[in-house]
């Protein structure tokens, strides 16, 4: 049994295994502006971002085309010739808008494959967001290393692209662009995707495949990426959900493989006002660069030909190494596993070491821990969000003391495991009850070798276990050395993903955290079990989660720079002449109250015309508003004409004041074909019949007020009824609204259409007045004069 000090000691090391850990995750340095011209320097790619991200630069912003101004000037400031890609593009998604896509092109030696590098320029609209991270970062990684890699005048045998994408933020529509129109696409072998869903932390690289990732693999692998975070779980679970990033284009519409690069802490700073130089890490800005350098070098040169596979590997990335396996070993390596451990079973068991009785009592407060602790987690955080309300503001589902809560919560968890296993088990039975949690990894990992194959690496640190098992059998001999040495492939493998589940997937999935701590310490037993007073590390733990919770709590406010988010809209109603102001928020503060008032109104009638948002937000309350003239576009007609049992329809939108949003709606009945919106029909569509969600036809994000022109056909008999909602994103700027400005701890929401000037209105033919014909003398019995009011003038098709 173990003395205290040894036990203290062996929590202080497990701790700094955790922090060389992460320290390896990244670069811990910052290259400065001295460094040699011929290396990537974090400070001179730091610069570029200042200078892209100094304003928001969205799609149809004066900004916008400043920053591609700007890409054009640096770019040729390298040494390099720039062209520019301009075009419509309708996704399917309904998202409609005029890309402008800036390129580049760096001659090889011979006629094989070029690699392409990819990351967009553009900035999320609605929420004043700066674009820091998303993506200035990628755009100037990738002018930083290709101005190093120039100066180096390194060997290159492939051509390189360099495609700063345009309205990625909107729908991929600047990749689509270039997929599917440019000329260069059938040349691209193999792309490298710099992105961001956050501000800081390690970029994890993710791959976009068709088939099989065996060369893709191999290939990163050789290239000898200084840092890589990646793992084959992630690439699974990618694989199974709907993407979104513009290499999700060139894989499923150009049949073209490539890497992600993107880093996912800070995520409540995407898309907000927040996406900022200050808020962006130069340690993060570092890797993506320790990415970029040796993979650039590397593809520069290989046969980008060989790049398509049919096999899957398994992979994962830990200290210092990348390793990977083939898919088809992961169900032999587990069976093998559950063969080693059935044979050291039966030699404990031979020696009277093992015996099947506490064996079984194992389970106990293995599954105790599990249950208890995933419940106390799920319930805790539904408990934590009734008492801060204001956390469901962040429709990301990330609050700013996140970090807080998950430390709080895998702390109670820990107490929670040794309250069973002081309760339920002791120091000279813990090689009996270790058995439980080895046979529930085996169990997990032969369910995952047919239901998710990439979490497959999860067995190595299970064999790790066995073996320490074993080498417990044959020498019936504790040492806390060695059970720190076996410890280390399952805090470099599992630890990680406690903190980047709910990192990634928002803190509701922090129940999902709590039960792999607990299977964590399940791994950890030998240590763990052996510690002397199990009941002081109870309240130890319990203490450091108490902590974490009072300093959540005490960080539970918003202030500058970590701001509540909010939002308001002016809502004209063309066809009843009135005005509503609304939101999309739960918890009104003092600024939307004075719009809303004290006592809102809910706001069902408003999202019967649903507006596009990426969690779907509707409208929660509203409040009537003042009527001002808000200039409402013009509709036009331009064709309306009946062709057999079809229908044909030319209408222009054009808008009267500067706007930047039209959403088209129509009756759920009318079914449209040969859809075309400013003359370019929906990307990869199969059939004329225009495939549409509900009501919504289109979305359309104006550039430089140019107007919406949609041709189609509907069948004659179908009634014709269409709605538009014209919006400007000028609510804060617009005279007639004197809107005041946002506290300084406050922020637009991100994801939804927000600040914006909106008109509603019915899409109808305008019809002019028609006088009354002159009556000749005498005059018509009343009854003639009523029954020849209600006759309508006709428009004749034309």
């Amino acid at each position: 049994m173990r003395k205290n000090p040894t036990s203290i000691l062996a929590v202080v090391l497990i701790l700094a295994i955790l922090g060389i850990i992460y320290a390896t995750m990244m670069p811990q340095y910052i290259s400065k502006n001295d460094e040699a011209l011929a290396d990537f320097s974090t400070e001179r790619a730091l610069n570029q971002v200042e200078i892209i991200a100094q304003k928001p630069h969205y799609v149809g912003s004066t900004n916008h085309e400043l920053v591609a101004n700007y890409l054009k000037l640096e770019l040729n400031r390298i040494g390099l010739e720039t062209s520019v890609q301009e075009g419509f593009t309708l996704n399917d998604k309904g998202i409609l808008v005029k890309s402008k896509n800036i390129l580049a092109r760096i001659k090889g030696t011979n006629n094989s494959k070029a690699l392409l590098l990819l990351s967009h320029y553009d900035s999320a609209p609605h929420s004043f967001s700066k674009g820091a991270s998303d993506d200035a970062s990628g755009v100037a990684t990738i002018l930083e290393g290709i101005r190093a890699f120039l100066y180096a005048k390194e060997p290159q045998k492939n051509d390189i692209i360099i495609l700063f994408s345009d309205a990625e933020e909107l729908g991929l529509n600047g990749a689509a662009l270039f997929v599917n129109k440019h000329p260069w696409a059938k040349d691209v072998g193999l792309v490298l995707n710099f992105e961001a869903r956050g501000t800081s932390g390690p970029s994890y690289m993710l791959m976009e495949t068709n088939k099989g990732n065996q060369a893709l693999v191999q290939e990163f692998t050789k290239a000898k990426a200084s840092y890589p975070v990646s793992n084959s779980l992630m690439y699974s679970i990618y694989k199974m959900l709907p993407n979104d990033t513009d290499l999700t284009v060139f894989r499923e519409q150009g049949n073209i493989q490539g890497f992600n690069f993107a880093f996912i802490d800070g995520h409540y700073n995407y898309h907000t006002q927040q996406d900022d130089v200050q808020h962006l890490s130069k340690m993060t800005l570092a890797h993506q660069g320790s990415y970029l350098m040796p993979l650039l070098r590397y593809f520069a040169n290989a046969d980008l030909n060989q790049t398509a596979s049919t096999e899957d590997y398994v992979y994962f990335s830990a200290p210092f190494s990348f390793i990977s396996y083939p898919f088809s070993w992961v169900m032999p390596m587990t069976l093998i596993a559950f063969g080693l451990l059935v044979v050291f079973l039966f030699i404990g068991k031979a020696k009277r070491m093992i015996t099947l009785r506490e064996i079984f009592k194992g389970f106990v407060p293995l599954l105790g821990s599990i249950i208890i602790a995933g419940l106390v987690t799920f319930l805790g955080w539904k408990i934590i969000l009734e008492i801060y309300p204001q956390y469901s503001d962040l429709l990301n589902g990330f609050t700013y003391n996140g970090h807080a809560y998950i430390g709080a919560f895998v702390t109670l968890s820990i107490a929670i495991c040794f309250a069973f296993y002081h309760h339920f088990s002791d120091a000279k039975i813990t090689m009996n009850h270790f058995v439980a949690p080895l046979l529930l990894w085996i169990i997990i990992n032969a369910f995952l070798a047919n239901s998710l194959t990439g979490a497959g690496f999860l067995i190595i640190p299970v064999y790790f276990g066995i073996l320490l098992f074993g080498i417990f059998v044959f020498t019936q001999h504790y040492s806390l050395g060695l059970n720190l040495i076996f410890s280390i492939p399952a805090l470099a493998i599992i630890a990680p993903f406690i903190i980047m589940f709910p990192i990634g997937l928002g803190l509701k999935i922090l129940f999902g955290s709590a039960v792999l701590t607990v299977l964590l310490f399940g791994l950890l037993l030998p240590i763990f079990n052996t510690f002397f007073k199990k009941g002081a590390w109870i309240m130890v733990f319990f203490a450091a989660s108490i902590c974490f919770f009072i300093y959540a709590g005490y960080n539970s406010g918003y202030e500058h720079g970590k701001a509540k988010s909010n939002s308001l809209l002016y809502v004209y109603n063309a066809n009843t002449n009135s005005a509503l102001w609304a939101t999309y928020d739960v918890n009104l503060d003092d600024w939307t109250k004075s719009y809303l008032g004290e006592k809102n109104q809910k706001a069902p009638g408003l999202n019967s015309l649903p507006i596009t948002s990426k969690y779907n937000s509707t409208f929660t309350h509203s409040a009537i508003a003042p009527v001002i003239d808000v200039p409402k576009p013009t509709i036009a007609f331009l064709k309306d004409s009946v062709i057999g049992n079809n229908r044909y329809l030319k209408i222009q939108i054009t808008p009267n004041r500067k706007v930047n949003r039209y959403d088209i709606y129509a009756n759920p009945k009318m079914t449209f074909y040969n859809f075309k919106a400013n003359g370019v029909s929906t990307s990869g569509e199969k059939t004329n019949r225009l495939e549409r969600d509900g009501v919504r036809v289109l979305c359309y994000y104006v550039v430089g007020n140019e107007p919406l022109v949609m041709d189609f056909y509907i069948n004659k008999s179908s009634i014709f009824d269409m709605d538009l909602i014209e919006s400007s994103f000028d609510l804060m700027t617009n005279p007639l609204l004197k809107v005041k400005p946002r506290s300084d701890w406050m922020m637009p929401t991100p994801f939804v259409l927000n600040d914006a000037v909106m008109v509603q209105q019915k899409i109808k033919r305008y019809t002019p007045p028609v006088a009354p014909p002159v009556q000749p003398a005498p005059v018509q019995d009343s009854a003639v004069i009523a029954k020849d009011s209600l006759i309508k003038p006709v428009i004749k098709p034309e």
